[in-house]
């Protein structure tokens, strides 16, 4: 909890590694996930390091990898094993390539290196493939052919029983006998065919184009296959048609083979005679068969080498990124003769176990040897590093998406846990859509272990899967709030009993008024008395839910309580950003920044709240003089009171009276006056003494600081040093030096004193002092969207009761019970749409605003840069990322 109040503290290490240990070492810091590294080699190319070669070869095996992976999802019937969690990194020595091997044996294989094993395997499904490719083309190419010379047999037996010598006249005339004599061809009048086969969708075009090209001296036989065939070109199931054209001369067979190019036709070898197709056909079929077996044979053996790689796939990605990764990492790393340094930020409780960890690696390789972390001081801003866990880490993200947190400066994801989703149920508040929420957000804390995979690659999903917990705790929340305002989709609850009652005779004529008003007397007489005088035991009395002053009523009471609750906020994030004051040991800050501030604040906006108690507290809806209905506007006395007028007095034609009712207590006038003037003069100390104080100490050392060389500051022992002195004591502390160590650093370079420039300061001095006093008037107002969204939403979800569900429940039978259907359908979409989606994520960013702007910017700086540490987990997680 202490690291994510306040990051880890941070070390700059130098860290010294022999040679040989130097990828172990690297690979178990990884496995660790502590630490940062520095690049050293900034100003090197990237292609002219060190380890250059290693990386290509690793993203060669990957891109090996991925070939493998494609490979497997095509079968649909392989699943790929999840990655092992222990495995490690691969040695340097699986780098090198064993000779490949011509054949699969596992047995052997498995006493190859890693990078041999998956060079082995790709060459083997390479050949695999290439063959099954081979052998499937022939296969289709073979089943074409079986199909025309099965065509072209029936077609040329259809002419059979007409005379041989009739053949060629019939068919250069008539077209009516057997085109071709299978017996005694002439050789003059001989006529020339093709047979092919091609897309059924394209006879049309295609027998159209050979007319015209043609002219008419050719002719078309179609016959259409009943049967889907896979194409030879695409591996598709397509419908096909075998044609045969008929021609004489070679003029119009080169024209015709062109044509059937164009169309993408298939043209096959077909005999003339009929003894020539029939052994032609017994040979087709014979070859398919035996390609059938052994194509069958091949596409086992190529399982076989997919459904072994698929148990260790994952596996062999793991340990070739952490390789690729290790490599990466050397990279950064500043080489001499004999050993390797390296530089890194880590948190400091974490420096042993560092060191143990590589004496560890060290002692495998030489036990005389312990590898050497030495601390930097640095004036370089430290990363921030906020441990967090699945709980807050949607929360986290929220902060950082302002701005990482500035180094040890105070984290504001704890406080989010409870007032950002606090803040959302103020603004979203009703127990049934509360209700639907906290199911929603139940479901995905259920199922994060199975939704965590299936999700991978959706963004949205992602997003709302990340904000799991938010979710939870905003539904909380909201149920919590809709109790108080008691709202259950619009509608009251009368759970403990209301106080008030109608107390009137039974004959009373209730048909004759539209409007009753009840007496809100506490003290009236039992006859008279209708309000018992105790509050309603939780939450709002359910009687307000049939008044038609309602939303008067609720209105003053949501908005009170939503400058309370701002103000409240305010208040709370100024005493955070004394704690920082404190830390970073900033005395002007505090002594003239922080106190003008909370005096400021509390003398105009804490005085408000205190009004509304008074107010609450005092007035009662009895006839006193004094205490009775007479109580005064709240927002009238702090206006009266910012032009230090007296709210009981007021002036009418030169009369002047007193309204003692409207006073909240005795002195108000003296008091408020005197808050208003303290008020003010706290503007003028926090625009000028800060800017002065710096320029007084800057002419100081610029006078002394040749004198004072070696000797302590006389300004950090009279104690009134400024914050540049009070955050050199901090920093020193923090690099190991005592408080008093402040002028043995004035040589250093971490704590040297930037050009100073007081009209620079002097602005920026101005704009915060303007940002702050003007922002907290109209910080105090913004807070009013608290009072605004919920009652935006109550009204819209009593609007949807009233004007659809109602609708229902008013219909006589049996009409009403058929349309309830379809009417409880409509209000249950628009429900969770529009009151339950659109309005959450309405409520969700106005209370991120809320806590960004409002409450941020009185201690918040989120200056900082977040802390990567080198880490195989983080760098497996977002390469699945990519992939999905």
């Amino acid at each position: 909890m202490s690291s994510l109040f306040r990051g880890e503290e941070m070390k700059l290490c130098q860290i010294y590694f022999k040679s040989e240990v130097a990828y172990s070492c690297v690979s178990q810091l990884g496995e660790m996930g502590v630490v940062q590294f520095k690049d050293l080699n900034s100003n090197v190319n990237a292609f002219q390091r060190k380890f250059v070669n290693e990386v290509r070869r690793c993203e060669e095996i990957e891109r090996k990898l991925r070939y493998i992976e494609k490979e497997i999802v095509k079968e649909a019937e392989i699943d790929l094993a999840d990655a092992e969690e222990t495995c490690e990194a691969p040695k340097p020595k699986d780098m090198i390539a064993l000779e490949v091997k011509s054949s699969f044996n596992k047995t052997a294989l498995n006493n190859y290196n890693l990078f041999a094993k998956i060079d082995q395997l790709e060459h083997d499904l390479l050949e695999v493939n290439t063959n099954k490719d081979a052998l499937r083309k022939n296969y289709l190419e073979l089943i074409e052919l079986r199909h025309i010379l099965t065509k072209a047999s029936q077609f040329f037996e259809e002419h059979s029983q007409h005379e041989v010598e009739d053949t060629v006249s019939k068919t250069a005339f008539s077209m009516e006998g057997p085109l071709v004599n299978e017996a005694q061809p002439s050789s003059s009048l001989r006529l020339g065919f093709l047979a092919g086969i091609m897309n059924r969708d394209k006879i049309p075009s295609f027998e159209l184009m050979l007319w015209r090209f043609c002219r008419g001296n050719v002719f078309l036989k179609t016959a259409d296959l009943t049967e889907l065939i896979e194409d030879v070109q695409t591996n598709t199931l397509q419908a096909k048609t075998v044609f045969i054209i008929f021609f004489q001369g070679e003029q119009l067979k080169n024209k015709c083979k062109k044509i059937c190019d164009g169309f993408k036709a298939t043209i096959y070898p077909c005999p003339e005679t009929l003894t020539e197709r029939r052994e032609m056909l017994k040979g087709v079929s014979m070859r398919l068969d035996e390609l059938k077996t052994v194509l069958d044979q091949s596409m086992n053996l190529r399982k076989t080498l997919l459904v072994n790689s698929s148990q260790s796939l994952k596996t062999w990605f793991a340990q070739v990124r952490k390789m690729k990764a290790i490599y990466h990492t050397l990279n950064m790393f500043s080489y001499d003769q004999k050993s390797i340094i390296a530089e890194c930020w880590a948190p400091v409780s974490e420096l042993q176990r560092i060191k143990d960890a590589l004496d560890k690696e060290t002692k495998k390789v030489d036990t005389n040897f312990q590898t050497i972390i030495h601390y930097v001081e640095t004036k370089e801003s430290p990363p921030t590093f906020n441990r967090v866990d699945k709980f807050t880490s949607g929360f986290q993200n929220i902060v950082n998406a302002y701005g990482v947190p500035s180094y040890r400066e105070i984290n504001p994801t704890p406080f989010y846990v409870i007032t950002f989703p606090f803040l959302f149920g103020v603004m979203f508040g009703d127990a049934g859509h509360g209700l639907l929420m906290l199911l929603a957000a139940g479901f995905l804390i259920q199922k994060e272990n199975y939704l965590k995979k299936a999700i991978k690659g959706n963004e949205i999903f992602e997003l709302f899967f990340g904000g799991r917990y938010i979710m939870f705790l905003m539904a909380v929340f909201s149920i919590y709030a809709g109790l108080l305002y008691n709202d259950f989709f619009s509608k009251s609850a009368n759970i403990f009993g209301s106080k008030w009652r109608v107390n009137l005779p039974m004959n009373f004529p209730f048909e004759n008024i539209q409007q009753l008003s009840l007496n809100p007397n506490p003290y009236a007489n039992e006859s008279d008395k209708m309000y018992s005088g105790s509050p309603y035991a939780f939450g709002l009395d359910p009687v307000w839910q049939l008044s038609t002053n309602k939303i008067t009523f609720t209105n003053g009471l949501k908005m009170k309580f939503s400058v309370i609750i701002g103000i409240m906020q305010m208040v709370f994030g100024l005493i955070i950003g004394l704690k920082n004051h404190i830390y970073f040991r900033r005395k002007v800050s505090i002594l003239f920044e922080f106190i003008p501030q909370i005096i400021f604040i509390s003398l105009i906006f804490v005085y408000l709240c205190f009004m509304i108690f008074i107010k609450w507290i005092k007035y009662a809806g009895n006839d006193d003089e004094l205490t009775g209905a007479c109580a005064p506007n709240i927002l009238l006395e702090l206006i009266n009171m910012f032009f230090l007028k007296d709210g009981t007095v007021s002036e009418k034609d030169g009369v002047v009276t007193y309204d003692l009712c409207k006073r909240l207590y005795p002195g108000q006038h003296f008091v408020q006056m005197v808050f208003v003037i303290v008020a003010v003069l706290c503007v003028p100390v926090m625009l000028f003494t800060k800017p002065l104080l710096m320029l007084n100490k800057h002419k100081k050392s610029s006078k002394y600081g040749s004198r004072l060389q070696g000797q302590r500051n006389p300004l950090s022992i009279n104690g009134n040093s400024s914050d540049e002195d009070d955050d050199k004591n901090a920093k020193a502390q923090r690099l190991g030096h005592t408080s008093n160590s402040v002028i043995n650093l004035e040589n250093d370079a971490d704590l040297e004193e930037e050009h100073f420039e007081f009209g620079e300061i002097f602005v920026e001095q101005t704009i915060h002092t303007i940002e702050y006093f003007l922002g907290c008037v109209s910080h105090t107002a913004s807070y009013l969207r608290l009072w605004a969204l919920s009652l935006a939403h109550a009204e819209l979800s009593e609007v949807l009761w009233t004007m659809l569900f109602k609708m229902g429940l008013t219909m006589a039978p049996p009409l009403g019970a058929f349309m309830m259907f379809f009417i409880f359908t409509a209000w249950g979409v628009i429900t969770i749409g529009i009151l339950c989606v659109m309005e959450g994520l309405s409520a969700f960013l106005h209370a991120l605003r809320l806590h960004w702007v409002e409450f941020q910017s009185k201690f918040y700086k989120g200056e900082g840069y977040e802390f990567v540490p080198f880490s195989f987990e983080t760098i497996l997680n977002e390469a699945d990322n990519l992939e999905n």
